[in-house]
This record gives C-alpha cells, sequence and structure tokens, in this order.
C-alpha cells in the first residue's frame, strides 16, 4: 500500500497538529534516532494513538477498528499462525460472508495480506489499528494464562524432579514464569515461601493475583536461579539482596529490578519488570483532561521553575515526569536526571543512579548535576532537607526542575515543602505547578455492562461504610450527569481482564497552578487546607471529582476511586 506523506502532512496541518516546519522537523528527529515518524507524533503530545490511527486510516482509505473492543474469537483469530502474526502484526478478528477481516499497523507490507488470501483462500479485508492495539490483541494466542502456564510448569517441575535435567528445567521455569508476567501486563513478580509450597503471584493494574503454586522442594532452587540471573550471592541466605537482570524476550528486552529477602518460611523474591513500552504514554493518554494537559504545558514550557508530581508509590508520578521529559528532548538542550533507581532509559538524557555506598545520595548527586550545565533536571524524589534546598535554588537560577514527594493530595506539598526547610518566598517563586494523582483501574470493555442510577433515590449503601458524604457526592454526579440520573458501567468478568472486570489503569489527577493568588497564600503560610480551596476557586479540579468525572464517563467505577482516594 502506497502511502501519500504529502497527503498525511498536509491533513495533519488542516487539524492544526503540526506545521510544515514541525512537520520536517519531527522527521529529521525521527531519522537521526530511528523512532518512528507516527510513534514520535504521540510523544510529542501533539495528537492521541487513536486519533493518529483514524487520520492514517482515512489516508490509507481503510476502515479504522480499535480491537481492545472486540471479543475476538480464538478460532478465527487462528486462521493466521501465532509466528506469522507477530513478525508482521497482524491479527484476524472476524470471518463473514465478506471474508476474512483482518487488523493491521503494518501497511507497508503488501506482501502479508497477499500471502494470508492465498493460504486461506478467502477474500481479505484489512482494517487499520494503533500498534498498542494490535500487540494487545496478539497476546489473545496465550489469553489463558493460567492454565497455559500450570501445563508448562507442569511438565517443567516433573522434568526438574529427575536430577539430571534439573538446572534445565529450573532454567525454564524462571523464564516462563517471567515471559508469561510480561505477556500479561504485570508489573511485578511476587515468588512467596510458605511451609508446604511456595507461591507465585503477580500484580496487574496495581492488584495481586495467585497465579500457580510450586513444589516446596524447588523453591530454594528458583531462588538461585533469580540470584545467578541477577548476579547476587548464592550463598547468602540471611541478608536482603538486590540486583538487576536484562531479560531478552521476542520483541526486545526488558530490565527486572530484584528484590530478595529472607522470611520466616524462606527468601521471598519480589521482581519488578521495568518494560520502556509502560513509558510510552502522551500527555493525553495518561488521563489528563484538556484543561489539566494545558496548565502542565504552560509549565513545562516555562525556562525555570518547578514541577511536582505527588502521591504514594505506584502512583503513576514517574510515568508522568517521563512523559514531560519526552517532550522537552531535544538535542538543543541538556537534560540532566538522579534517579534511583534508573529505572527506564531515555535516549538522549543523561541519568545518574543513586549509590548510596559511594556516597552519591539525592543531595551530593544533584550538586555535581547543577555543575553540568544542564537545562532541565529530574530529581527522583525531594526526600530531605539538602535535596529541597539545592532543587529549589536550581529553579531559581534558571533551570527547569522535574521532581516528586511523597503527599496525599496537590496542596499538602505546600507545608511539606516548608517542613523541609525552604523559604516560603523561595516556594512561591519556583513551583509553577503541583500534580497530584492515582491510578484507577478501568472497566474491561469486552464485558463491560451497564445500569440506570437515580442520583437521588440512591442509597450508596455499598459506600457507607467507607464515610462517604453523600450530601458531596450526590451534588458531585448531578453535575457530571447534567440532570438526577444517568447510566454507570462495571465489568461483569471475563476471560480477558481474568474475571476481574477491569483491564489496564488510568490517572485520576488534581493540578493546581501556583497563580498570584496561591502565591500570596504560600507567603502567609496558609494551611494546606486553605490553599486547595483557592486553588478550587480557580478552577483546579480536586481529584476525587476528576474521578468521578471518570466513573461518568464509563471508565472506571466508584469503588476504584474509593479504594485509590481513600475517601
Amino acid at each position: 500500500m502506497i502511502f501519500n506523506y504529502e497527503e498525511f502532512k498536509k491533513t495533519l496541518n488542516e487539524y492544526g497538529i503540526a506545521s510544515n516546519e514541525a512537520f520536517e522537523e519531527l522527521q529529521k528527529k525521527s531519522q537521526e534516532t530511528g523512532v518512528d515518524f507516527n510513534k514520535l507524533l504521540v510523544e510529542e503530545n501533539l495528537i492521541s494513538e487513536d486519533d493518529l490511527g483514524k487520520i492514517i486510516a482515512d489516508q490509507l482509505d481503510w476502515p479504522f477498528i480499535i480491537l481492545g473492543n472486540l471479543t475476538i474469537d480464538v478460532k478465527i483469530l487462528q486462521i493466521i499462525p501465532e509466528i506469522v502474526a507477530k513478525n508482521n502484526k497482524v491479527v484476524a478478528f472476524k470471518k463473514d460472508k465478506e471474508g476474512l477481516h483482518v487488523a493491521t499497523c503494518n501497511f507497508e507490507n503488501e506482501q502479508i495480506i497477499s500471502f494470508i488470501e492465498k493460504k486461506t483462500g478467502e477474500s481479505v479485508i484489512v482494517h487499520y489499528a494503533t500498534e498498542k492495539d494490535i500487540i494487545d490483541a496478539l497476546n489473545n494466542y496465550t489469553k489463558d494464562i493460567t492454565l497455559a502456564y500450570q501445563k508448562i510448569l507442569d511438565e517443567s517441575i516433573s522434568t526438574a524432579k529427575k536430577t539430571e535435567k534439573n538446572e534445565l528445567s529450573i532454567i525454564k521455569i524462571v523464564d516462563i514464569t517471567v515471559s508469561y508476567a510480561y505477556k500479561n501486563k504485570s508489573s511485578d513478580i511476587h515468588i512467596e515461601p510458605y511451609e508446604d509450597k511456595s507461591l507465585v503471584r503477580f500484580r496487574i493494574d496495581g492488584i495481586l493475583h495467585d497465579i500457580v503454586s510450586l513444589p516446596k522442594e524447588i523453591q530454594e532452587q528458583v531462588v538461585t536461579r533469580v540470584k545467578v540471573m541477577a548476579k547476587l550471592r548464592t550463598d547468602e541466605h540471611q541478608t536482603p539482596q538486590d540486583g538487576k537482570i536484562s531479560y531478552k524476550l521476542e520483541d526486545g528486552t526488558i530490565d527486572i529490578r530484584v528484590s530478595i529477602i529472607p522470611i520466616t518460611a524462606g527468601e521471598k523474591v519480589v521482581m519488578r519488570l521495568l518494560s520502556d513500552k509502560s513509558r510510552r504514554y502522551s500527555l493525553s493518554d495518561l488521563g489528563l483532561s484538556e484543561s489539566d494537559t494545558k496548565k502542565l504545558v504552560d509549565a513545562y514550557n516555562k525556562p525555570h521553575g518547578m514541577i511536582l508530581a505527588t502521591g504514594p508509590t505506584g502512583s503513576g508520578k514517574t510515568t508522568t515526569l517521563y512523559a514531560i521529559l519526552k517532550i522537552l528532548n531535544k538535542r538543543e538542550v541538556n537534560i540532566m536526571t538522579i534517579e534511583d533507581p534508573v529505572e527506564y532509559e531515555i535516549e538522549g538524557v543523561n541519568q545518574v543512579q543513586v549509590n548510596e555506598k559511594t556516597n552519591l545520595t539525592f543531595a551530593n548527586g544533584l550538586k555535581s548535576l547543577v555543575r553540568q550545565d544542564p537545562d532541565i533536571m529530574l530529581v527522583g524524589e525531594i526526600r530531605d532537607t539538602e535535596t529541597a534546598g539545592i532543587s529549589v535554588n536550581a529553579a531559581l537560577t534558571g533551570h527547569l526542575v522535574l521532581s516528586t514527594l511523597h503527599t496525599n493530595d496537590a496542596a499538602t506539598s505546600i507545608p511539606r515543602l516548608l517542613d523541609l526547610g525552604v523559604e516560603p518566598f523561595l516556594i512561591s517563586s519556583t513551583v509553577n505547578v503541583i500534580i497530584a494523582q492515582r491510578l484507577v483501574r478501568k472497566i474491561c470493555l469486552k464485558c463491560r455492562f451497564s445500569r440506570e442510577l437515580d442520583i437521588e433515590k440512591e442509597n450508596f449503601s455499598d459506600q457507607l461504610s467507607q464515610n462517604l458524604d453523600l450530601s458531596t457526592l450526590k451534588p458531585l454526579f448531578k453535575r457530571y450527569a447534567k440532570g438526577t440520573k444517568t447510566r454507570v458501567y462495571k465489568g461483569k468478568g471475563c476471560d480477558v481482564c481474568h474475571d476481574t472486570g477491569y483491564v489496564g489503569r488510568i490517572g485520576i489527577f488534581e493540578v493546581l497552578l501556583v497563580n498570584d493568588e496561591i502565591k500570596k497564600a504560600i507567603n502567609e503560610k496558609k494551611n494546606a487546607s486553605d490553599i486547595a480551596k483557592i486553588a478550587v476557586k480557580n478552577g483546579m479540579t480536586p481529584m476525587f471529582e476528576d474521578g468521578v468525572k471518570k466513573m461518568i464517563e464509563g471508565v472506571t467505577t466508584l469503588e476504584e476511586i474509593l479504594r485509590v482516594t481513600k475517601q
């Protein structure tokens, strides 16, 4: 299929997405970095992946399809052999009187369509889907993960008990554990020892799921294998150890951060899977509203000042800051980071790993970073007085500083900085914007159903135990539902979402813009509650309210919002 880039450029121009100059600049960046041009459009936050897919589909004169909204029959999927589908990024999703419907993001490969037509004897109707959508659909080849995993484990465990093949079988057990966790979009693997067994658990969308039990007799060998891969001491069993593994998979390499700690029943292993794919987000993909995105864009386009992301561990702070860094990552600027640990490498960004053994702390590393002539700095976390002071001074002296804090909401970040010894006038002079966030699970689109909610009659009995203030909630519902009745959604549970009713996560946010009125409140040392009220009056959407908006839109549920906000 011949793709008309001139027409494509014209369309992007007409939609106001990219001028001719911006188009040529991105093409140049694509050639220099080797990153696909379309990926750069999304990463630079110029357009969402789905909207870009629709434009490409129009150019090709193909229908645009979102595979995530469909339930694909496994028999239809397997019409194209798995290895062919994965190598060519093509998915069969429907068969009817017209022929075989396939989706691809690889529009330049005309040979694969001819190949499928010859092999199947069917007319092939080609649809365009985004690369992310195609990759997600390809995981349906191993959809019933627990059964497939258990089958391979049973074979490997059986072989492992035969001493001559023991080592190879243990290697296979660890390999399939990592492989299946990755395919299942797990962020962490837990291997937990018990008196009579060892339990493998995957953290998926922030929730731990029991996957399979291993026999107690191979627990120690599995732990030893992980230690060997992470280059840790295999003869040490009483001291915590941390390491890192670079692991090769079919579609690339992932880094795995390993933590091993002795507990009463043996050694527990936690492996954090660090795939750069989980950081390929634009600001709109994260769940930021249009108004909140504008606040961030204005903040990161300033030549100096500070952008803070707040929230508990695992709330997506680093993902948000990395999304901003990718937009700012241009050849004419020097970007330096100090992180603990460096989880995701960004080409063109100078990243420094904290190392307490060599006294390379956040504070000491930051002092050195300032002497490296940086334009933009990312400080992994402001956790002490010295780091806070250096970060604020850097923001004051012409640098753009991005960092994180552990606070419950945006307004509480101000008192936290005061507690760390930063003077009020320095906070008001440097902080541009504060982002508070949590991650909520998204309702599974394949088993989603809805019911009508009468806001006045609903007593929210399931939520009353969580001290929910109905006098606050009902007006909020009415505002976004634009009336007293609305539809609310939930997932029934299916094979795709592992009967949880949820697939994937999205952020709920509050973005506090430090304007003149907020600066005055900071200088007067007003408390967090007063600052929050001023921010809301000036247009800040509180995090819980952002969650309710996403609930009314059918993205998540009230239970999820309450789970992560604890309101």
